[in-house]
Parts: C-alpha cells; structure tokens; sequence
C-alpha cells in the first residue's frame, strides 16, 4: 500500500448543489461555491480526491450511464481548470432497492477504490452530508467528516446511523458547513492517521 493520504469525497451536496429531481445533465450541475477552491487547495496539499457517490437515477431510468460520465468528465475538467485533481471517481449506478454492495451505505465501492489505487482505507477520510456517506466511511474503518449542507438528519441525532453510535460527537461540528469550513478538521484526521 503507498502511504498517500486520501480523501474521499461524495458528489452531490458536497461538491454540487443537490437536487430532488437528480442532476441529470451538465447544464443542471452547478459546483457548491466552496468546492472549487478546496479542491485546489486539497490538491496543493499533495492530498489525493477520489469521488464515491450514488447515482439511482441511472437505475430509475432518469438518465444514462453515458450521461452520467459526460457530467463526471466535465466535474474533472473544470476543477482541474481550477488548479485541483481529481484521482478516481467510482459510482454506483443502482436503484436504492437492488441490493447492490456499491450503494453507500454499502463499501462496494469504497473497496474497489482502494483495491485500484493501492489506498489504506484506515488512513483515509471521506466527506460526506448524508447518513449513508457516514455509515460507509464507519463500516470501512475511514475517518468521518459529515458536512451540514443539507436538512437530513445529522449523525448524533435521532436516527443515529448504525455503527456510528460512539462516534458521534466526533463526526458531527456545527461549523463543517461545507469543504472549506472542513478543512481544518480534514488536516487533523490526516495527521492523525499517518504511520
């Protein structure tokens, strides 16, 4: 395993405005005014991005896996324009009902990451603003950094994510509204992680 650190990071919400109605088209993709600025400044860091996210829309028949790849493409073009990188990016493209391993809270994908890039997952970070990103990151031994960027129920609260229990106090802070409020935190788990 190289001992690089790495970021993992879910897509919507986190790095794009969220959508009820999914993103399903680069022209409804809009980045977080945030998330261009900490990528860059992630990739300045020398601290590699990787990119887990659910996309059921695929399985609901909203849009195509080729869709989806035109707007992951353009998510990698732009934020490398901006001085950032991102390494990898694994999707699940899954209905929530299909009983896949890849759809967080599942690890499928976290797995294959780390199995294709040569990453410790017990040194590594995920960042993500929902339960199933938190749970995710617990089940494969991640640290967890939760971002408050939208009204589901925190870790911490009721209902507490499974295997997040004890944690809890250290997954949720008010002030982790987006990746750059996280930052410092991001650079402490890292720290705190490193043989």
């Amino acid at each position: 395993m190289r001992p690089v650190p790495a970021v993992f990071l879910d897509r919507d919400g986190v790095i794009n405005i969220d959508s009820d109605a999914y993103v399903k088209s680069w022209d409804e993709f809009t980045f977080r005014p945030d998330a261009l600025d900490a990528l860059r400044r992630l990739h300045e860091a020398d601290i590699e991005v990787y990119i887990i996210t659910n996309q059921a829309g695929i399985g609901r028949g909203l849009f195509t896996e080729p869709e989806l790849c035109d707007i992951l493409m353009r998510l990698r073009l732009e934020v490398r324009r901006a001085g950032g990188l991102i390494h990898g990016i694994e999707y699940c493209p899954h209905a929530p009902d299909a009983g896949c391993r890849c759809r967080k809270p599942g690890i499928g994908n976290l797995l294959k990451a780390a199995t294709k890039y040569g990453l410790q997952l017990q040194r590594s970070v995920f960042v993500g603003d929902s339960c199933g990103d938190i749970n995710a990151a617990h089940a494969a031994g991640c640290t967890s950094i939760f971002l408050t960027t939208r009204s589901e129920v925190p870790p911490g609260a009721s209902p507490q994510p499974l295997d997040a229990v004890d944690q809890a106090a250290d997954v949720l802070d008010p002030a982790q509204r987006d990746l750059i409020h996280a930052r410092q935190k991001l650079a402490e788990a890292l720290r705190s992680r490193q043989p």
